[in-house]
């Protein structure tokens, strides 16, 4: 907490004292109340639905000239009620979320190190995550160069964990073993942007290296598309990607292709799109990795509020087809967003007995209304509701009869509580 209050005490001093510079304190409060009962995946009539509140809590720490930017923000995650009323330990829930500088060499082009967040296009294959209350962070170097209209992005990192001593990493058998699951030990991407008129496009490239369990490092290859153009009235979006590589030695073959457009209407605008996501064929018996993993994207903005799939491990190699329609109303002084999910199979799925399961997998309604209040407060409160069918059932267990639905409410506090211009 002392070094919390230096901190502090720190950024406000260089507020004060420095004419050039811009320091800002900001602190974010956002609890979160969740009715689970069939998110991710099916429940049934025996299990009793899941109610909690889940809290995060942040404080950033801003410092910006004109040669150097610099962040620091502190986190806290907890369930309301884990820790007990009086208690002496705290369990280790309050870390560092973003700690990052980044300097100028010129005005187009910089340095950036440290934990930070990096997102880019719609967030399909990189983004923050920042809908989980911890959010989605890398330990990164980043090269940018931005002039006018075009951006070009060059990123690193290698990971290395706490599992041996210190003097393990500088000489030791076994020291660059990178034992952290879920995460990848390396990468290097190249993230190119132009705005075009009415509409812009991207490309990525972007290789990461993943820890074998011989020791040895497997390296997969994402190639991606984005863009957008307005014609006319409507506005066209679109992305593709493909995967190759390999894992464990297995050739990776895997893509993801999506297209939207919206119109704007008398009452409302209207978003009607697609996006096949492939997967493994049951009777494929090869050792090819052809289900495509959006390894580093938000993917809660994607396939559904309800997170069937690519959340955590739901949905394994099945792939998917999103067939979707999206809408806004102003009602009550926000905005109450309408999503409608039609969910297919990316790939042949067999039942118990061979036969070929129905690609449909079910329905999902969701919506989510939004007000802006007083003081910069943002409130959300959503309801969502899987509509699932044979495949489904057969595919995740549960009961598709029963039902499938999350309810949850949100308010976001994040004032400014300091800033020097």
């Amino acid at each position: 907490m002392k070094k919390l209050i230096y901190l502090t005490a720190l950024f406000l001093a260089l507020g004060y004292y420095s004419a050039r510079a811009q320091v800002t304190v900001t602190a974010e409060v956002r609890p979160r109340t969740e009715l689970r009962n069939g998110f991710k995946t099916l429940t049934d009539e025996a299990k009793d639905p899941a109610f909690f509140t889940e809290q995060r809590s942040r404080l950033y720490l801003d410092y910006a000239d004109s040669t150097i930017k610099f962040r620091v923000a502190f986190q806290d995650i907890r369930i309301w009620g884990e820790t007990s009323q009086i208690f002496k330990e705290e369990y280790g829930k309050t870390f560092i979320s973003e700690a990052w500088g980044q300097y100028y060499f010129t005005n187009a082009f910089s340095v950036k190190a440290g934990r930070q967040i990096i997102s880019y296009d719609n967030q399909r294959f990189l983004g923050g995550l920042e809908w989980a209350q911890q959010g989605r962070r890398h330990d990164a170097l980043l090269f940018l160069y931005e002039q006018g209209k075009s951006k070009l992005h060059l990123g690193f990192a290698y990971n290395q964990d706490d599992d041996v001593p210190e003097p393990g990493f500088l000489q030791a058998p076994g020291a660059g073993y990178y034992s952290v699951s879920g995460s990848y030990k390396t990468f290097q991407y190249a993230w190119f942007n132009k705005a075009i008129t009415d509409g812009s496009v991207s490309l990525l490239a972007f290789n990461a290296g993943y820890q074998n369990a011989d020791t040895t490092v497997s390296y997969k290859q994402t190639f991606g598309f984005v863009g957008s153009k307005k014609l006319g009235g409507v506005k066209l979006a679109g992305d593709f990607y493909y995967q190759t590589g390999d894992l464990n030695n297995n050739t990776v073959n895997a893509l993801l292709a999506g297209i939207n457009a919206t119109v704007e209407t008398p009452v409302t605008p209207l978003t009607l799109g697609v996006e096949y996501v492939s997967g493994k064929d049951d009777d494929d018996t090869s050792t090819d990795v052809t289900a495509f993993s959006p390894d580093f994207g938000t993917n809660h903005a994607h396939n559904g509020f309800m997170d069937y799939f690519y959340v955590g491990p739901a949905n394994g190699s099945v792939g998917v087809t999103d067939i979707y329609v999206k809408t806004s109303f102003k009602v009550a002084g926000g905005a109450l967003n309408a999503h409608i999910h039609e969910f297919l199979t990316g790939s042949t799925q067999l039942a118990e007995d061979g036969t070929e399961l129905s690609k449909a997998m079910g329905t999902e309604v969701d919506l989510v209304f939004t007000k802006k209040l007083k003081g910069g407060v943002v409130w959300n409160l959503g309801y969502s509701q899987m509509f699932a069918t044979d495949t489904m059932e057969a595919l995740r267990g549960g009961d598709k009869g029963a039902l499938q639905c999350w309810a949850w409410t949100m308010i976001t506090f994040k004032p400014t509580l300091f800033t020097s211009k």
